[in-house]
């Protein structure tokens, strides 16, 4: 789902950009990780799917219980943060607030399998990141910018495969624009040459903006329904760009 837009963006078209106006080398390049560089949330809606059929509620649809374990989840993140902890957490919490029966030691057990099925998988890259990332780095300094349990996060950016491509990696608790600044002045970045590029609009694009940087706003077609937002306009002298896979960065960059 795309999200809607509260006003006009501030993009060029690709052929303006590739021909006319590309972007010199030099720049820096803030790219967050999980849906940008490889696959993650089909994999958490795959084990709610999994969850929900296995509930089996006789009160709630299916649909009435994604919603109540979306409330849960957005209570857990405040307290816990992100990451499979966290939704295990939430996995829990949503039973208890559903279910009439107690959670026996089966039961648990089970819970805790839907979030293991998100631990076990393979990491997926994306469309395009395999060919484009490497150039990237030649010409830009990139810098992964992701949210998330740091320790989750080191271990898929290991397994990934990718790590050599950045010069630094950043885990902040929220991607808000006091996290951005936080970078920007962590590397002594000028926002005027400095891009976030990701397919969160609440995380990615909204804030790196409000911070000052310019943004390329990724889509993927099964972002997270908590990071959905309307994409803001890009300020004066600031751009945002759209475009379909991470390949296409290559056009600009």
């Amino acid at each position: 789902m795309i999200p809607a837009r509260s006003a006009p963006l501030s993009c060029y078209a690709a052929d303006k950009v590739t021909h006319q106006s590309p972007f010199a080398p030099g720049q820096t390049l803030l790219i967050d990780a999980d849906d940008t560089l490889w696959e993650n949330n089909i994999y958490f809606e795959r084990a709610i799917a999994a969850f929900i059929s296995w509930l089996d509620h006789k009160e709630y649809t299916g649909q009435q219980v994604r919603e109540r374990l979306n409330e849960v989840e957005r209570e857990n993140v405040r307290r816990h943060g992100y990451g499979l902890l966290s939704f295990r957490r939430a996995l829990m919490t949503c039973f208890q607030r559903l279910s009439t029966e107690p959670i026996t030691p089966q039961k648990h057990e089970r819970i805790l399998s839907f979030a293991q099925s998100i631990a076990d998988q393979e990491i997926e890259l994306l469309e395009g990141v395999a060919k484009a990332l490497p150039q990237l780095a030649l010409r830009h300094r990139l810098i992964l910018m992701t949210k998330g349990n740091e320790a989750e996060q080191a271990d898929k950016l290991s397994r990934s495969g990718l790590r050599g491509y950045f010069t630094g990696v950043e885990v902040p608790r929220e991607k808000d624009p006091d996290a951005y600044r936080a970078v920007c002045g962590k590397y002594e970045l000028a926002p005027p040459a400095t891009w976030m590029i990701g397919n969160s609009p609440r995380s990615d694009i909204n804030p790196a903006l409000a911070s000052g940087l310019h943004a390329v706003y990724i889509h993927h077609p099964h972002t997270w329904v908590l990071e959905h937002e309307h994409l803001d306009a890009a300020p004066e002298g600031q751009l945002l760009l759209e475009m379909p896979s991470f390949g296409d960065l290559l056009r600009y960059f």
